[in-house]
């Protein structure tokens, strides 16, 4: 692996071409904070992949295009004496130094969730009026489910044992399954929600992360389906004219492929 000397010489030559950049190349010139905004969340997303797909290759290079974006906005920071990468970084530096008073101060903890509970306490002490205001508003529905789920619980707002989550889930099932029998669809939506929700929460009790199990579950489905897709070529059969029985067939047959 680089020294810590090289690994620093490496950040210092990115620093200077995304200076470099910046002044001659017409495309990176133009840009600013909110255009650069979408794109940033694509390379996170598909840093994400890469990681689902345990690909270190990948995840390193998707890595490299994040850390792109963090000298990008540092840079324009920098262009209107807002901020520049020095204090980007002293920032976090400040901020892990605070939130961490079991390494640098005298505070004694336990496990990690002594360190989690610790963490919401003082962001609380630092100003902030709610646990969740750390909850980005743009998250997707589930990611967002997750997070607040785990700020509350970090203050002691939470479940005892995964049983008792486990019934939540029951009842909430229970309360959709009126409502489609009743056939308010604005009431379904709401239970459906609830359901929702409730196996997120016995999820985070499981010790599953449900982003990262739906999005196995998805990367598994297109696997089986294109397949199935593949497998209708062959035969030379469109998908609509294939029955339910033709197709589980194949399926069956790319479950076992797995």
């Amino acid at each position: 692996m680089n020294s810590r000397k090289e690994q620093l010489a490496a950040l210092d030559r990115l620093l200077t071409i995304m200076d470099e950049l910046r002044e001659q190349c017409p495309w990176d010139k133009k840009q600013t904070m909110q255009s650069l905004r979408h794109l940033t969340i694509e390379e996170t997303y598909e840093l994400g992949d890469a990681i689902l797909d345990n690909d270190l290759n990948e995840v390193k290079m998707e890595l490299g295009d994040v850390l792109l974006h963090i000298i990008f906005y540092s840079k324009i920071g920098s262009e209107t004496n807002d901020f520049d990468i020095a204090d980007v970084a002293n920032a976090i530096c400040d901020k892990l130094v605070n939130r961490h008073p079991h390494i640098y101060g005298d505070v004694k903890v336990i496990d990690a969730e002594d360190v989690k509970r610790n963490w919401e306490q003082i962001k609380l002490k630092e100003g902030k009026k709610s646990v969740l205001e750390g909850v980005p508003r743009s998250l997707p529905a589930l990611v967002k489910a997750n997070r607040i789920q785990d700020k509350v619980s970090g203050v002691g707002f939470d479940w005892e044992e995964p049983q008792q989550v486990f019934m939540k889930v029951q009842e909430e099932l229970g309360e959709l399954q009126v409502e489609v029998e009743a056939g308010d669809i604005e009431k379904i939506e709401a239970e459906f929600g609830d359901v929702l929700f409730s196996m997120i929460n016995y999820a985070r009790f499981l010790g599953v992360n449900p982003e990262n199990a739906l999005e196995r579950t998805n990367k598994k489905f297109i696997k089986r389906f294109q397949y199935l897709e593949s497998k209708a070529k062959e035969i030379g059969k469109e998908m609509n004219d294939m029955s339910l029985e033709e197709m589980d067939v194949y399926w069956n047959e790319a479950k076992t492929k797995e």
